[in-house]
């Protein structure tokens, strides 16, 4: 695992003397918590809402800067840990958490050893000495699957909350960083790690009937208001460069439905990308001999490593979940039979994911011209128009949503298989049960050019006018479970 060589050390006295004030000034903050504590409930219950929807339950979460270890708690990890400066805070902490460790540590040297795969800073930033050494050294604590989490007051609410302090109904803080998002995010490169996004929170951070709801989960998220809010977060990676460990092996899935004339060429075509590589081919219900064909090419093949499944359900969608299901590499890709995308093509997939430079490879069918009949010009207005909206709902930017050639680790699929219940079984192509699936975990995705070849044998699965309307059904999902909650 890499990491960031160097940290910057805090000057000895002045570091020294407000890290003591900090500890002092936290220590009194937890008594307060008692009597005041009421006031901030409904903004840290929101906050829990937010991390809950981005972090599953079940892995290993550190928080930083844990407080009462409350946060920490909600996202029921199985293995929990919790820093705090104050003492005291730690002591409250694990009598209300007892299931969870807590440590009394300062968040410039939390002196842990081990990745985790989530690292959450809530409300941190703006109250440490430096902000760049603490994210120097929790860059030790990640691997290439880790995510950070970063949530910070927005300076237009500087004195809405200082009034709020003097009210006594915002827990007392001593001076502050306010920093901004840009702020963070170049603390973020210069410290080993990228920004994925950024998105804000609570406009009304008081629990109003009615408003409160209406504000927080629909009118936050529309502009002008989504720059009005309390809050900003910010999901980032590490970024480890290429360290020439153990070569990751491969699985291509290929679904194949009616793709008799198509089988041989694959096998003709596909490059041998690593020494380790698998095809599993999932044969779904063919009105032609596509499953004999798959079997004759397997044995005149014999250096390739195939398997042949026979399709028990329908769709893409669930022929490539039983494909994944069956593989044993370390990074599936998806070819589709029809041979659209270039099977030469894949190699280029495999080395942007192997070289760390995102954790979703999405190919993208738009960027290239395409041959002639190799997309109806409504299919294209459509892709295009869906991409644009499924961009704004993911908070990253995807071009082709439907293009069949998806890359990702084996991982990363497993935990978005093990919550798939969160969005349900929606999605008959498959596409959409992992680029939402992704986007919830807070992967990178990243697209890829390919060009777009039109079909030499058979006839499209896609049927324009139905499949558009299950877009349409998929895309108030996303609404419902992604943005208005």
């Amino acid at each position: 695992m890499g990491a960031v060589n160097s940290s910057p050390s805090p000057s000895s006295k002045g570091f020294t003397n407000y890290t003591r004030l900090r500890s002092l000034h936290w220590d009194s903050v937890a008594a307060w918590l008692d009597s005041h504590g009421k006031y901030s409930r409904y903004y840290h219950r929101r906050l829990e809402n937010v991390y809950q929807l981005t972090i599953p339950p079940g892995l290993r979460v550190l928080e930083i800067g844990c407080g009462l270890g409350d946060l920490l708690a909600a996202l029921k990890p199985s293995l929990g840990v919790g820093i705090d400066l104050s003492r005291e805070m730690v002591r409250r902490a694990s009598q209300r958490h007892p299931e969870y460790n807590f440590i009394q540590a300062d968040a410039h040297f939390p002196c842990l050893q081990g990745a985790f795969d989530i690292i959450i800073l809530s409300d941190l930033l703006n109250d440490l000495w430096d902000v760049q050494m603490t994210l120097a050294r929790i860059h030790y604590l990640c691997d290439i699957h880790t995510r950070v989490i970063i949530n910070t007051y927005s300076r237009l609410w500087e004195l809405p909350l200082a009034l709020a302090e003097r009210l006594g109904m915002a827990k007392p803080n001593l001076n502050q960083n306010w920093l901004t998002v840009g702020d963070i995010t170049n603390l973020l490169s210069l410290t080993g790690f990228e920004a994925i996004h950024h998105w804000t929170e609570i406009l009304v951070p008081l629990h109003v009937p009615f408003l409160t709801k209406l504000a927080n989960q629909y009118a936050c998220r529309f502009w002008p208001l989504d720059q009005l809010c309390l809050t900003n977060f910010i999901l980032a990676r590490p970024v480890f460069s290429h360290s020439g460990e153990r070569e990751p092996s491969v699985s291509v899935v290929i679904p194949a439905r009616n793709e008799a004339g198509n089988i041989p060429h694959i096998f003709e075509r596909l490059p041998n990308m690593v020494r380790r590589m698998e095809l599993i081919f999932v044969e779904g219900h063919s009105n032609d001999d596509t499953y004999r064909v798959i079997e004759h090419c397997i044995q005149e093949y014999p250096q390739y490593n195939c398997r042949i499944i026979r399709q028990s359900g329908k769709g893409k969608g669930d022929a490539v979940r039983l494909g994944f299901s069956h593989a044993e590499g370390d990074i599936l890709m998806i070819l589709d039979a029809d041979l659209s995308v270039q099977p030469e093509d894949l190699p280029r997939f495999y080395d942007v994911i192997h070289t760390n430079k995102c954790d979703f490879v999405n190919g993208v069918r738009l960027v290239y011209p395409m041959e002639d009949e190799a997309m109806q010009f409504f299919n294209l207005l459509g892709n295009k128009l869906f991409s644009m909206a499924f961009s704004w709902l993911l908070g990253q930017d995807i071009k082709d949503t439907l293009c069949g050639t998806k890359v990702l680790w084996k991982s990363d699929y497993e935990k978005i298989s093990a919550n798939r219940s969160f969005f349900g079984d929606f999605d008959p192509f498959g596409d959409f049960d992992l680029i939402f699936g992704a986007a919830k975990l807070g992967l990178k995705i990243l697209d890829l050019p390919v060009r777009y070849q039109s079909r030499s044998y058979g006839k499209t699965n896609i049927q324009r006018w139905k499949h558009g309307w299950l877009l349409l059904k998929m895309m108030v999902i996303a609404f419902r479970r992604l943005k208005f909650v």
